[in-house]
Parts: structure tokens; sequence; C-alpha cells
């Protein structure tokens, strides 16, 4: 199996954008893959955001097969599936990812929540990364707290041995303040992992692919 694991420091830090934005790129290059969001909460009228945002970038309209856990209550997921009256298992969220490669596809995965976020009842997203053992990439947010949301990240993905491939960092609202202008150098001057692109705010983002995320030969990193 091959492709990408995209996860965050923290919720809303731009893992969808990215996500989408990769599959835009893999699909204009006639790149063989699929997208999965094994779970996510907070959806409304049966999926989330976020499924409907991947499935509209990779061309796939087969919303179960991306994300074949879905619930409504705007929590962590083995809270979300409590209430649901559902235990989430890792080898289930495992294997719902794999199902996805039967065919040799590549594959995109998006995590929930942050890196650390709880995933099942004894289990975190890190632990999912762990058992797919894909190449992870760290979507994290230009803001104050950047810094130590994104080394606290970055170690935590060492500890666990993980296959940390690089760092994304969105703008989701316009840079201000000293924090923010500078944090891109601080990041360079402090990460021993590569820096791989900074996307600029965009103030009616409308799922396109940002020029930052092209520079990169995504496919390559996959392999």
């Amino acid at each position: 199996m091959h492709g990408l694991f995209i996860t965050a420091t923290d919720t809303g830090a731009g893992k969808t954008f990215v996500t989408a934005g990769l599959a835009r790129q893999w699909r204009r290059q006639r790149r063989p893959f699929r997208v999965c969001k094994p779970v996510a909460t907070g959806a409304e009228k049966d999926w989330s955001e976020d499924t409907r945002c991947l499935a509209e970038a990779a061309g796939d309209p087969d919303l179960r097969a991306i994300t074949p856990y879905t619930f409504a209550a705007a929590a962590a997921p083995p809270v979300a599936a409590r209430l649901a009256g559902i235990s989430l298992r890792l080898e289930d969220l495992a294997a719902a990812v794999r199902r996805r490669t039967a065919d040799g596809n590549a594959i995109l995965v998006e995590g929930v929540g942050g890196l650390l976020c709880p995933l099942t009842e004894h289990e975190t997203v890190a632990d999912l990364a762990t058992e797919l053992a894909l190449p992870l990439i760290v979507v994290t947010r230009r803001s104050l707290g950047t810094l130590n949301h994104t080394l606290l990240t970055v170690e935590a993905a060492q500890r666990r041995n993980l296959r940390l491939t690089g760092i994304v960092v969105t703008a989701t609202t316009p840079v201000q303040g000293v924090a923010e202008e500078t944090v891109i150098e601080e990041l360079q001057s402090r990460l021993d992992v590569p820096l791989l692109a900074v996307l600029p705010y965009q103030a009616n983002a409308d799922g396109g692919e940002m020029a930052a995320l092209q520079t990169v030969d995504w496919w390559q990193l996959a392999q």
C-alpha cells in the first residue's frame, strides 16, 4: 500500500483543504488513487462536509466508501460512536482504508482532529497512522501557538517512529501580528523535518488547488 496520511496539530487546521488539493492534483495528473476519511463526526444530513469535499475533489461519488463511519455528534469519535450505540475498533478502520487500495490504487487518508485525537476507546489517530505505515503529513494552522502545537505534534510522531514526511502550514485567517509574521522562519529553524508548503490566506476559498501545493511532487512522496 502506498499513499499519504494527512493529520494535523488540531481541529480546523486545514486537513481537508490540503487533502482535497492533493486529490485534485493527482486527478489532474491522472494518477490511480482513492481518498478515505475513515471516520467523521459532526455530520449533518448523513455525511460530513469533509467527506463531500473529498468526494468532489477526487471525482468519487461513493461517500460511504470514503467515510464508512459517520456520526452526527460533534465530539471525539469514541464519544460520538458511543452516543450512536457503536464501538469503534482500530482494525475495522484500518480495513476500511485498505479496501480502498484493493485494486492497486494509492490512497490519501485524512485523519480526524489532531494526531493524538482519541479514535477508539483506547487508541488515537496516531495508532491508525502506525497501523497503516503511510508517510505522514502534518498540517498546522498559522496562528498564535503554532510553534508549540507543531513541535509537540512532531515530537509525538517521532517518538512513535511514524514516517513523518513534512509539514504544511495553512493561513486560515489573514496573517497579522509579529507571531504569525515570523512563525515560518521560526519553524524552519526548529524543525528537523521539511516544511513542504506554506498556504496563504484565501478570503473565498473554493477548494481549488493552491499554487504552493503544486510545487511539491506529492506522488513521489507517496511512494
